[in-house]
């Protein structure tokens, strides 16, 4: 069995504060994947930057105070991997990847885009660029008999099914057609299989994000953005899929909520 998480922390410090330590310290995870951790590994305190019983691996953005990926692994990673190649990218804490036994899991952080502004030039700069290497580290993977698993904040909602308020927001970074589209390549043309989406085909939602505005999360008005992408293989595998949505809205430790899913064993 293979349990992993991914959750968007929004600031891993302010997080440590709000309950994300006590949340590790019951998790069942094998793998936890974080996003827009936003500190360099100095700035955390020990018990944030390595906890006890968890190898941990940090890809800070160059810019201070912005992006940044981790992945925290029970069994220490027999090999780590920063970036993906991309001379503009890959300072950028965007984007990491380790290898365990049998599988790549890697934490990505997909930039969020604002329409008519250069961050949306960024992220469809970002996306013509992963596209490849996705499409690369699924057939390295496959020659050394290996799975991949993709988790983080792809910050694209795939079908209507995955945000509450989608009508409102068909011209809205997140949802553009143009996005959803790509993300289908990622399914489609890659060969990769959205677990959560396979496992639970009918849902509306399970949404991972809610803005802190008005009364979203007491009205499930969210966002699903928040994906295990993985190769067939593995996906396969996937027994069960959950949202680890807080009790009520005081206790949330994120905008995002941690999204888990449990893998079977190779047959």
């Amino acid at each position: 069995m293979l349990t992993v998480t991914s959750v968007n922390v929004n600031g891993l410090r302010a997080a440590a504060k709000k309950g994300f330590l006590p949340w590790l310290a019951a998790t069942s995870a094998d793998v936890v994947c974080l996003q827009e951790v936003r500190a360099e590994p100095g700035q955390l305190t020990d018990e944030v930057r390595q906890p006890e019983g968890w190898h941990t691996v940090h890809a800070p953005a160059a810019a201070k105070g912005r992006a940044g990926v981790a992945v925290y692994s029970r069994r220490e990673p027999d090999a780590v991997r920063v970036g993906f190649g991309s001379a503009e990218f890959d300072g950028g804490g965007r984007y990491v990847e380790v290898d365990l036994p049998g599988v790549t899991v890697a934490s990505l952080y997909l930039p969020s885009g604002e329409v008519g502004t250069p961050r949306q030039d960024e992220k469809e700069r970002f996306m013509a660029e992963f596209l490849p290497y996705l499409k690369g580290l699924r057939e390295r993977a496959a020659a050394g008999g290996r799975e991949v698993l993709v988790c983080g904040d792809w910050n694209i909602a795939h079908r209507e099914a995955d945000l509450k308020n989608w009508r409102a927001n068909r011209k809205s970074a997140g949802f553009l057609p143009e996005e959803r589209e790509w993300l289908g390549r990622v399914f489609d043309e890659a060969a990769y299989v959205d677990v959560v989406r396979a496992l639970h085909p009918d849902t509306e939602g399970p949404y991972s994000w809610w803005s802190y505005r008005g009364r979203a999360f007491d009205n499930d008005s969210g966002w699903r953005i928040d994906y295990h992408v993985a190769t067939e293989g593995l996906a396969g595998r996937a027994l069960k899929a959950v949202v680890e949505r807080a009790a009520s809205h005081e206790l949330r430790w994120s905008d995002h909520a941690p999204v888990t899913v449990s893998y079977g064993s190779a047959r």
